[in-house]
């Protein structure tokens, strides 16, 4: 029973670290254009190098 008092404020903490990391990613705009993102991987212009 003990361990729980260990594993119940790791879990929270974590959970708290964890809603804060997507919650920055949500400010920072990194989720703005999902759908265009999947269109530049399925056409291939993500490709810089040079065809031989």
């Amino acid at each position: 029973m003990s361990v729980l008092s260990y594993l119940i404020p790791i879990s929270l903490i974590l959970g708290g670290v964890g809603l804060l990391a997507f919650l920055y990613t949500v400010r920072s705009d990194q989720y703005e254009d999902p759908e265009g993102d999947a269109q530049r991987i399925l056409s291939g212009e993500w490709d810089d190098r040079p065809k031989p």
